[in-house]
């Protein structure tokens, strides 16, 4: 496919070690080029290992994080304290052992109101994220999973047209298939104005949804991305192939 470069591994700690390697390899060219960078974060099992895997790396190399702004594709609405909280995972394995900077981290706040928790978090990501040519904010790379249902963010298979067409950049998803039903998301726009997107397709029970998502046309809510815009995969699905 066009839009589609797909990197294969054997295993899901290739695939962690090479996304890290990849990353840690734009946030050192961001340096060298004295700007800063911005990142949008997922959870999910294969997170866990990337995150590690980031640690790990960035320790040997010595690359510096001072000039990088996180952000969340999506969160859960619970407390950052909750085992559910995508800002838990990344707080345990990433931020706090590499001493990020607390001014540096946007999280969801998932304890709050979810309109207002939107309010707060498109004015924070246009106060930092500078517009691309469309007006909107261009974030220097977005990190997505994608579910056993071709689910990315928290934008979900059937979901309504407000959700398909929000010119927002963050949106409340009420009704997830997948507990807890509340969640906050990135926008599909919102994606689409990236500069880059990786995706991280790791885990059992993906196989057919990561098909159909990699079929012109593909009815999925990755195959929606894959269809707006190029993306980089990391995969350890076997024998799935361009």
């Amino acid at each position: 496919m066009q839009n589609v470069e797909l990197l294969s591994f054997a295993t899901a700690d290739e695939l962690a070690r090479a996304a890290a390697a990849a990353w840690l390899n734009e946030v050192e060219a961001a340096n060298r080029a004295g700007k800063t960078y911005s990142v949008a974060l997922s959870g999910g099992r294969i997170t866990q290992k990337f995150f590690t895997a980031t640690v790990e790396q960035k320790q040997l190399r010595n690359i510096s994080f001072a000039n990088v702004h996180f952000f969340w594709a999506d969160e859960r609405c619970v407390p950052p304290t909750d085992p559910d909280s995508n800002f838990k995972l990344a707080d345990e394995l990433l931020f706090k052992p590499l001493n990020i900077a607390a001014d540096k981290i946007h999280r969801l706040r998932g304890e709050d109101a979810p309109a207002t928790a939107v309010m707060v978090a498109e004015a924070e990501i246009g106060r930092w994220v500078p517009p691309n040519s469309d007006n909107r904010p261009g974030l220097d790379l977005i990190f997505l999973g994608m579910g056993e249902d071709g689910h990315i963010a928290s934008l979900f298979p059937k979901a309504s047209g407000k959700n398909l067409d929000n010119s927002a950049s963050f949106l409340v998803v009420e009704n997830s298939p997948k507990p807890p039903p509340t969640r906050i998301s990135l926008t599909y726009k919102a994606i689409f104005a990236a500069k880059n997107i990786v995706i991280l397709v790791s885990g059992a029970g993906k196989e057919a949804a990561f098909r159909e998502s990699l079929k012109p046309g593909g009815r999925t809510p990755l195959g929606r991305v894959i269809q707006a815009r190029p993306v980089k995969i990391f995969s350890d699905l076997p024998n799935i192939n361009l």
